[in-house]
């Protein structure tokens, strides 16, 4: 079903050089043009450029759909709007691409377009975020993280870190910079740290703000947070991703506040990019939950199996860890690709 559509256009485009030939030449451009025919194409649609963690992810999709692996790669930026990825995939679907692979910037708000795309044919493929559609078949299936489970691994592990040490009032007070609202990273991630807190009563979150997944904002909030409530009552800074925490670490760098295992403030961070590895083997961040972007083997190995007409399972959770200082080396760190 999903080869038809491109069959048909390469029968087309067949008939369509034939008649060429015998009226007229033709350009080198033409010729390539019809060389690339049988490319299977795919329309890829990114929230953005705002990490090096989202940079990785566009990256490790580029690599895997290369022409000489028998694809085209048409990428769009959503420059962090919503409105722009819709824009973006109805192009794709005028355009007739094969497959559609979307990183979507927040759950709701795709079941028009998606629909638009099952009405084309076009099989979708989320990645990175999920999205909350009334219809789960107006998607083929999802490749990536599971954010709760994410949010889960770094509470267990700094419950251990907190366990070993003694606080005076046995209060623990954590400020938490989320990602950007109703991503499913944000989503999962505050769950898991909410139900930590209801969990603990000794927990007690004293600042909650969204830092929209950048250094700047959360540089912002952390200076504003050690401003008003003073960084003797803060125990934990839980930032849902590393440019989060690069920014909370520049506002305690410039208010000359300690953290991490020197007996400060402990820092919570997501993503693992190896820049905040070696800030948690140095004892800097406390605890680094990864979020792999290498996403685009896994998204080829589905849209494989769709060429060659074998069923695809509708998740995908891409392999990761989590990480504290104990668990990192130089060599480790070397060996990871982002």
């Amino acid at each position: 079903m999903f080869r038809s559509k491109r069959i048909v256009r390469a029968m087309i485009g067949v008939l369509i050089a034939f008649g060429i030939t015998a009226c007229s030449s033709q350009t080198n451009d033409e010729l390539l043009e019809e060389e690339n025919s049988d490319l299977v194409v795919i329309g890829f649609s990114q929230p953005g450029a705002e990490s090096a963690w989202r940079v990785a992810l566009t990256d490790s999709v580029k690599e895997n759909f290369t022409e000489e692996r028998g694809y085209k790669l048409i990428y769009k930026d959503g420059r962090s709007k919503q409105d722009n990825q819709i824009k973006d995939i109805r192009t794709f679907i005028q355009q007739g691409v094969d497959y559609i692979i979307i990183s979507p910037i927040v759950e709701t708000g795709w079941d028009t377009v998606l629909s638009e795309a099952k009405d084309a044919g076009i099989p979708v493929i989320i990645c990175d975020r999920n999205v909350v559609v009334g219809n789960e078949n107006l998607y083929t299936a999802f490749v990536g993280s599971d954010f709760k489970t994410e949010g889960e691994s770094a509470v267990l592990r700094l419950e251990n870190i907190l366990e070993q040490q003694e606080d005076e009032d046995g209060q623990i007070n954590i400020v938490h910079i989320q990602g950007t609202l109703g991503s499913s990273a944000q989503i999962g991630r505050t769950k898991a740290i909410e139900e930590a807190v209801e969990e603990h009563q000794d927990w007690n979150i004293v600042s909650q703000d969204c830092g929209e997944f950048t250094k700047a904002k959360g540089r912002e909030i952390m200076a504003q947070v050690l401003e008003e409530i003073g960084a003797e009552n803060i125990d934990v800074v839980y930032c849902e991703n590393d440019e989060e925490a690069y920014g909370a670490i520049s506002a305690m760098n410039e208010a000359g506040i300690s953290y991490g295992e020197n007996g400060g403030i402990k820092v919570v961070s997501f993503d693992a990019m190896n820049s905040a590895l070696v800030l948690c083997m140095n004892g800097q961040i406390s605890v680094e939950a990864e979020c792999n972007p290498l996403q685009g083997p896994y998204i080829y190995n589905l849209v494989s199996r769709l060429e060659r007409g074998n069923a695809v399972p509708k998740i995908t959770y891409v392999h990761e860890e989590c990480f504290v200082s104990d668990d990192l080396t130089p060599e480790i760190i070397e060996k990871r690709r982002f």
